[in-house]
């Protein structure tokens, strides 16, 4: 009997996540620090993520959650829309903060603006450094060559970027990939159907960009899944 459609991307999403660990693992070390973790959510609101933007308001929150037993978590949210519309909010620490923000929001069609981000995201961490950018969007309409020199400079500085593709574009898919190769970070590939495990991801993401390894250990000890694979890789090293 045929293998469904629905067997057949639940499979590429399983093994597409679980290179994403591997990149993660790959990823600069967080300095240890007694402050919070600082990371930048960048996300494309441009039209075609309309139908994805409330699902992304309610996952954010598990990266707050994650990370209230090392110390808590600073994040400022980027976004881009419209006719070069760029915003980037102010530092906030509370999943109800970042919720608030995002549902002010009203995705408008526009072009990408993922080099701009990545400029912004280095002058922040040259004021106070940034520990990750995690980015979400679905599409790409950019120079690669000049986006992989900014990615390069976000390595340089040691900020690894986590990018997060929605759906299927292949420039997209090229871009995200590279950017996240040269900033020392990691792309994954996810759809509405593998929201929990973007979740969980995110979660994972800033549980390591807070307190690195140990903090990734303890929460993998409350949860299973990705998380847990995240963590028996890294405890392979």
């Amino acid at each position: 009997m045929p293998k469904s459609k629905n067997t057949e991307l639940t499979k590429s999403t399983s093994s597409e996540v679980d290179a994403f660990l591997k990149q993660v693992e790959l990823a600069p070390r967080p300095v240890a620090s007694s402050s919070r973790g600082r990371l930048i959510f960048g996300m494309d609101a441009t039209a075609s993520r309309e139908p994805m933007w409330d699902q992304a308001c309610h996952i954010q929150s598990e990266m707050f959650t994650a990370t209230a037993s090392q110390g808590g978590l600073d994040v400022q949210m980027c976004f881009y829309r419209g006719f070069h519309q760029f915003f980037a909010s102010k530092w906030v620490s509370s999943a109800t903060a970042l919720h608030r923000l995002m549902s002010s929001v009203k995705c408008i069609g526009g072009l990408t603006q993922v080099g701009r981000l990545l400029d912004h995201t280095l002058r922040e961490t040259r004021k106070q450094r940034v520990n990750a950018l995690v980015f979400v969007g679905d599409a790409m309409e950019e120079d690669i060559d000049r986006l992989s020199e900014k990615a390069g400079h976000l390595g340089l500085n040691g900020v690894p970027a986590f990018m997060f593709h929605e759906g299927y574009d292949p420039n997209a898919a090229r871009a995200f990939r590279e950017i996240a190769k040269l900033s020392g970070g990691a792309y994954c590939r996810f759809d509405a159907s593998s929201a929990q495990q973007l979740k969980d991801l995110l979660a994972a993401v800033a549980v390591y960009a807070t307190g690195g390894r140990k903090a990734l250990e303890q929460l993998s000890s409350r949860r299973k899944g990705v998380v847990a694979q995240l963590t028996h890789q890294i405890k392979g090293n």
